[in-house]
């Protein structure tokens, strides 16, 4: 089952089961901005920490913990600006302060480079463990407030003059957190760079898979013609023993398929995890960051090469092409094991790192359930929204199958969705990104303009610059840089 993302910030490839992975692309990572492919050996900051209360919203609450984060002074000028990148679903690298496009634009503006990790994800633990009950500390708008209360300690900590103009910074789902950081506190924040932020909340994600689709033909019609085929052939062999035992074999399952033991959300599972290793291509296409080198072309190349056997094999070969990049022995697609790995709420056994935690927020806050509603022919029926619905259930209880529908109307009311109304933000989203669906891509806002790239993915402007970059990347990163100038400028 699939995840951000994205995710996703905040790191981060996996080492769970692919299934595991998939799942964390698509819910706990919200398509999750990965780490930059460094060019050189660095001697990385180390980790600092900011005492936060755990509920920013309850004065009678004393309770504190303590939040992780990095700090990068080298370039900072006198009266220079600071840029916060504000980190998301996942851990937060250190990587991410010596390199990534946030570093070119603090090299030319002086800026001080701060990197905070989000409340509940990698070490920033405000809890004992991760209990229902602890859990409700973790939304969104904590995490706003956390970014706040971390812009009035550091100014203090650091001295930094009264005046000065701070820039957030945030891709994917903490691409999101920037552009609302600059609307709910624009007297601490001066401009934010919104880097593939879903600002749409929407239970039934419908739209997602419309644009692999789309992307995926960007290579060719044949290659999703050949998609198509396998899953007929897949539809056709789960009717009959041998046909389960071949697909057992092809795709390397962990488990065999057997029509009195193997459920109806197993099934379920395993078409999504197919469809999410396509996904996860997509998405990620070329993005310049650690293990990113499979692309759609990769994909599609072996899957309208007929010389390499049916339709059926060749999604087979791109399947376990996808386990071997994550070293994996075998595709797990219990809905079980999943449901049972995401109950799990000690911190020190979690084997997929933010999983619960992103899953939770998907079930009270976002929805953003990628389901094959809008292309059942092609990636197969199975996955609807009620697929995603009785997770929220299943891991959390029944009441959380309730509170799906009002969590994404409270947030689509507290931030404005894509009627969000905020001065120096710039929306930025790749054609390929499947992400750009929720997002505004088309501004009437001077102050806050939408910049969309034809031909990148998902936080492509983020990650240090390529010579393999294409000519509008290239040019959108300039387009941000005469941005933030203007914005210090004013």
């Amino acid at each position: 089952m699939r995840i951000l993302l994205l995710f996703s910030i905040f790191t981060i490839l996996l080492s769970c089961g692919t299934a595991w992975r998939n799942f964390l692309r698509g819910r706990s990572n919200n398509g999750n901005l990965g780490v930059p492919n460094l060019s050189k050996n660095y001697d990385l900051p180390t980790e600092q920490w900011f005492k936060q209360f755990l509920d920013h919203f309850n004065p009678t609450d004393a309770r504190t913990w303590e939040q992780r984060y990095f700090l990068n002074s080298d370039y900072y000028k006198p009266n220079g600006p600071v840029f916060v990148m504000i980190g998301g679903e996942g851990e937060a690298s250190a990587k991410w302060m010596v390199e990534g496009q946030w570093i070119e634009y603090a090299k030319q503006f002086g800026a001080m480079c701060f990197l905070i990790e989000h409340r509940y994800y990698g070490k920033s633990q405000p809890t004992s463990d991760l209990s229902v009950k602890n859990l409700v500390y973790l939304n969104s708008e904590q995490a706003l407030a956390d970014v706040a209360y971390f812009i009035e300690g550091m100014t203090h900590l650091h001295q930094i003059p009264h005046g000065t103009k701070w820039i957030v910074y945030g891709g994917s789902y903490a691409g999101s957190l920037a552009a609302w950081m600059r609307s709910k506190y624009p007297h601490l924040v001066h401009g934010a760079v919104s880097t593939s932020g879903p600002l749409l909340a929407q239970v039934d994600f419908q739209q997602y898979y419309v644009i692999v689709e789309s992307s995926l033909k960007t290579h060719s019609q044949d290659c999703v013609d050949a998609i198509a085929a396998a899953n007929r052939q897949i539809h056709i062999m789960l009717r009959h023993p041998l046909g389960q035992k071949g697909i057992a074999k092809k795709f390397n399952l962990c488990d065999p398929i057997d029509s009195g033991h193997t459920k109806k959300s197993d099934i379920a599972n395993l078409y999504e995890t197919l469809a999410g290793n396509l996904a996860d291509i997509v998405q990620y296409n070329k993005d310049n960051r650690n293990s990113s080198h499979y692309t759609i072309d990769t994909v599609c190349d072996i899957l309208v090469d007929q010389k390499r056997g049916t339709p059926v094999d060749r999604f087979a070969e791109v399947s376990n092409m996808m386990l071997t990049a994550g070293k994996e022995k075998c595709l797990d697609y219990s809905y079980t094991k999943m449901v049972n790995e995401l109950r799990n709420i000690t911190w020190k056994e979690q084997k997929i790192m933010g999983g619960r935690q992103w899953v939770y927020q998907t079930c009270t806050e976002f929805g953003f359930f990628q389901t094959s509603t809008a292309r059942p022919t092609l990636f197969s029926d199975t996955f609807p929204v009620e697929f995603f619905i009785d997770q929220c259930s299943d891991i959390f209880g029944p009441r959380y199958r309730h509170v799906l529908d009002s969590g994404v109307e409270r947030t689509n009311t507290l931030y404005g969705a894509l009627d969000l109304e905020a001065s120096n933000v710039v929306y930025v989203h790749g054609s390929i990104d499947p992400w750009h669906a929720l997002g505004i891509i088309e501004s009437t806002h001077p102050d806050s303009p939408a910049i969309y790239i034809n031909g990148t993915a998902h936080c492509a402007n983020m990650y240090p610059p390529s010579k393999d970059d294409i000519p509008a990347l290239v040019e959108a990163r300039k387009e941000i840089g005469i941005l933030i100038a203007k914005w210090l400028k004013n």
